[in-house]
């Protein structure tokens, strides 16, 4: 079991990473709310993972805290709901947004998510209501910041980033149609690949 990696990134393609550890590179996914929080590359991070092993393959969901992989593992313990319907979920709203809705039933607002449909969120709501409860909204996540965020691309990245906001997008369950509509809809010149999918994920919810 791989439960934590601390190294240095190489590689940042939303919701994906590169981490290299003693000369090992971990490919790890993650969701946005946490990647948000990523230094830049070349710098060390401390990333908490949950490993999963699959016929065809093995892999890694990342996480800045204990507390996020914990309210991930509790995400994915819900009937249907596997590790990659897990990471749109937590990529689409925060942990207290999550929270909230779970506490509320607010079916209206996780049908939102991709993947989720009205069968899967009343299912979220029933099994992890009792699962949330005394858990603080605020001890789950560090809520993110502007400040978080990597600076402006490069000139010569610019280009690339409504394609990385679309491709992570797509990565996290979104259709392609709606991936592009609505990341062109939030694009501002100048605005990294990161920045984008923030917006558009706001956009969508």
């Amino acid at each position: 079991m791989i439960g934590r990696l601390r190294g240095i990134l190489v590689e940042k393609q939303p919701p994906e990473l590169l981490i290299e550890v003693n000369g090992l590179g971990y490919e790890v996914q993650m969701p946005m709310s946490c990647f948000y929080e990523l230094p830049n590359i070349g710098e060390e991070a401390i990333i908490y993972t949950h490993f999963v092993v699959r016929e065809d393959a093995q892999l890694l969901y990342g996480f800045n805290t204990v507390k996020e992989r914990a309210l991930f593992r509790e995400v994915i313990k819900a009937n249907g709901v596997g590790p990659k319907l897990g990471l749109g979920i937590l990529s689409g709203m925060t942990a207290s947004q999550f929270v909230a809705s779970v506490e509320r039933e607010d079916i209206s607002t996780l049908v939102k998510l991709p993947g989720v449909g009205k069968k899967t969120a009343e299912r979220l709501v029933v099994e992890m209501k009792d699962r949330l409860k005394g858990w603080s909204a605020g001890d789950l996540f560090t809520p993110y910041t502007d400040a978080a965020v990597a600076d402006k691309l490069p000139e010569s990245s610019v280009s690339n980033a409504e394609e990385e906001a679309v491709s992570a997008l797509l990565a996290l369950g979104y259709k392609p149609t709606q991936a592009s509509k609505v990341v062109s809809q939030v694009m501002v010149e100048g605005m990294s690949s990161e920045k984008l999918i923030r917006e558009a994920l706001k956009s969508m919810v």
